[in-house]
């Protein structure tokens, strides 16, 4: 590999962004396709699926082999609450690679004891989200029921580009939720990206099956994501 495309290619890598390096089997020609420009390259299509299911692999088109390294930036969950349904998300999260990190400024719920091998802020939303950064490749849970935590969470998703935000609560509190978000300065479009009640709708009743619903939403949007990108 050329020294300028490393270069590149570790530049993507530092700022959390997607990129494809694509190497011609039979010259080894190599260019390097960032997640931006996929729409504009002659393998869009092809590059986007690769992307999608996030693996490297061969790729022959028209006669001609290409090896596709992917290169995706770990995708991350920040649960806001350290609550029973957490709990039960953090090592379902782990256990399909996604990197979970709890915020809760409530130091009794926030303990590493409660959540073993996950990353714990014992600290308010607004003062850990801002150096955790919320990128298109961060889903945003808000969980524990109290406005004075989620909704700032809430309000630093719904000003990023996370693929994810999703918040417990009945319709009725999302209503109210809704509210004080729009009195915040948000609209219709912004506050559509909230999926509210959480979680795929499978009649979860338990924190572990509810954790289990939120799991599928999350996946299933992040695949959508990624293929809407294309």
């Amino acid at each position: 590999m050329r020294l300028g495309l490393l270069s590149d290619l570790n530049a993507e890598r530092a700022a959390r962004r997607a990129a494809i390096l694509v190497t011609e089997l039979a010259s080894g020609e190599q260019r390097l396709v960032r997640e931006g420009d996929i729409g504009q390259d002659p393998l869009a299509a092809e590059l986007q699926e690769a992307l999608r299911r996030g693996k490297s692999g061969l790729l022959e088109q028209n006669g001609r082999q290409f090896f596709l390294t992917v290169q995706a930036p770990p995708v991350r969950v920040a649960v806001i609450g350290a609550v029973h349904i957490s709990q039960a998300l953090a090592p379902m999260a782990k256990g399909v690679d996604l990197d979970v990190t709890i915020i809760d400024p409530r130091t009794a719920f926030a303990t590493p004891e409660r959540f073993p091998d996950v990353p714990v802020l014992a600290e308010w939303p607004d003062a850990a989200l801002p150096d955790y950064g919320l990128d298109r490749y961060t889903a945003t849970v808000a969980l524990t029921h109290d406005p004075k935590i989620d909704d700032p969470a809430l309000i630093a998703a719904l000003r990023s580009p996370c693929f994810y935000i999703g918040t417990l609560g009945s319709r009725k509190t999302h209503e109210r939720r809704v509210q004080r978000l729009l009195s915040a300065g948000f609209g219709e479009a912004d506050l559509a990206r909230i999926h509210a009640p959480i979680g795929l709708d499978i009649g979860a009743v338990s924190p572990a099956e509810i954790a289990v619903s939120i799991l599928a939403e999350i996946i299933a949007a992040l695949r959508q994501d990624r293929r809407r990108a294309a």
